[in-house]
């Protein structure tokens, strides 16, 4: 199998590499025999060993050099020694050239089997601390700027959602990086070649959104003069990223969910079924389950999308990362403009890290850009940012109320239950009784109004429907 690791065995007396290789029959390993060292060098080269069993006293080679050799490789494999001459001055010259282990003929096929697993464990425990120091030194990552464990964490999970056709739930804050994350998911899949189309669902009317993502055929409203293809037709074959997906409207969602689970749409206008491949990408600044509670968004489109989360950590939360992305934008900047900036005078720094960053990346950002754009220098000062920057973004507060008397509080306050209940009510007296109409304007899920008019039992307001209408 090609998982299996390479086991070369360097053996010139052929008997002995065939006990070897009945030691080794039901080991999980693919084993391979040279009976010199040039066949050694070839099988090296061709098959990429992960382990070499290598007997020092061979007919074409020096054992030791072939051992300094295969150990300059990269990577480099483990290599077991065997000898009859198991003195301690070989097995130290041995160790010194970079053997991982130690074997003097004869030995049991326990030992070996022992000393084989021990060397492919060590083996692969190194790579993997090595892998995971590299993926931990790394400060930046398919547009991506920041060494932070969490960004660390972001990566590693793009990384290995990418080559699936599972969809994406980005979230975070405003201004952390959701679309650049879809896009890079986009960039390292099997679909990068393929369009990459992204709509924000929150920057589009309403009435047009269904067009925007399906399309639409002429005369299918007043101002649609000709066909149109939408986001869904265009990403074929490659990725759709709907950002702010949270602020669909209801009905849409439950179009969205078909086509999600499908594969198939009609534009507005159409009777025509269309079949695309897209691989769903979505986004969004609230709170998803939140927004479910409170029957903004379908419970089975949030599960349905809510395949693999990516959650981006605000700016505030990922510390020395402020000032590598703030060096980034000045150095950008700089150029753009002409100023002479090359770096952060240190009052600048302690202002950039004890800023609360509500606004996140976009806010540093245009922070950077101002002071660049208003000033110049070899250092970017303290004084340069904006003042709010500067004053730590403090934020006005505003002189809180002077608390009622006990008296005057239970008049003035009333439960929320019962202003909830009132509300409720009168919204549904107010559409004639019309529960998917109320539940429309009051922004909450039919659901939510049967359900809460249910546990008020018969004490419903006389002349308004009952549950069961």
């Amino acid at each position: 199998m090609a998982d299996r690791p390479v086991v070369l065995l360097v053996e010139d007396t052929r008997s002995l590499a065939e006990v070897y290789r009945a030691y080794l029959r039901d080991a999980p390993w693919t084993f391979v025999h040279a009976a010199t060292g040039t066949e050694a060098r070839t099988l090296f080269a061709t098959r990429r060993p992960a382990l070499v069993l290598l007997d020092l006293n061979l007919p074409d080679a020096d054992g030791l050099e072939l051992l300094r050799e295969f150990r300059a490789r990269r990577p480099a494999p483990e290599v077991i020694v065997i000898t009859a001459h198991g003195s301690v001055a070989v097995a130290v010259a041995a160790m010194k050239a970079g053997a991982a282990d130690f074997l003097a003929k004869p030995f049991a096929q326990e030992r070996l089997l022992v000393t084989l697993s021990n060397a492919l464990e060590r083996r692969r425990l190194v790579r993997e601390v090595e892998a995971l120091r590299e993926a931990a030194d790394r400060t930046t990552f398919c547009g991506f700027i920041g060494g932070a464990a969490a960004m660390q964490a972001v990566y590693r999970i793009i990384e290995n959602a990418a080559a699936s056709r599972a969809t994406v739930f980005v979230s975070g804050e405003s201004g952390t990086g959701k679309e650049l994350a879809a896009e890079a998911i986009h960039r390292l899949s099997p679909r990068r070649d393929r369009p990459f189309v992204a709509l924000n669902c929150a920057a589009i009317p309403r009435d047009l959104m269904e067009s925007e993502v399906f399309g639409h055929v002429r005369g299918a409203f007043t101002g649609a003069l000709a066909d149109r293809l939408g986001a869904a037709a265009q990403a074929d074959g490659g990725t759709l990223f709907l950002d702010e997906v949270c602020e669909l409207d209801l009905a849409l969602q439950g179009k969205l969910l078909r086509f999600i689970q499908t594969g198939r749409f009609q534009r507005v206008g159409s009777t025509r079924e269309e079949q695309v491949d897209v691989r769903f990408v979505c986004a969004t600044n609230r709170d998803p389950l939140d927004e479910v509670r409170q029957g903004r968004f379908r419970e089975d489109l949030y599960y349905r999308l809510h395949v693999i989360p990516i959650v981006l950590p605000p700016l505030r939360e990922r510390g020395e990362d402020i000032l590598r992305i703030a060096q980034a934008f000045l150095a950008r900047f700089a150029t753009e403009e002409g100023r002479r900036f090359r770096g952060l005078a240190p009052g600048a720094r302690e202002a950039l890290l004890a800023h609360a960053w509500p606004g996140n990346v976009r806010e540093l950002e245009n922070a950077v850009r101002t002071a660049v754009v208003l000033h110049d220098g070899e250092l970017l000062e303290a004084s340069m940012l904006p003042a709010q920057v500067r004053r730590g973004g403090e934020r006005a507060i505003l002189p809180a109320p002077a608390p009622a008397e006990p008296e005057e509080a239970s008049r003035l306050i009333r439960p929320l239950a019962e202003l909830e209940r009132e509300a409720i009510e009168r919204a549904v007296a107010l559409c004639g009784g019309n529960i998917a109409k109320a539940a429309a304007h009051l922004g909450v899920s039919p659901s939510t109004i049967y359900r809460k008019r249910v546990s008020w039992g018969e004490a419903t307001p006389s002349g308004l429907p009952s549950v069961a209408e």
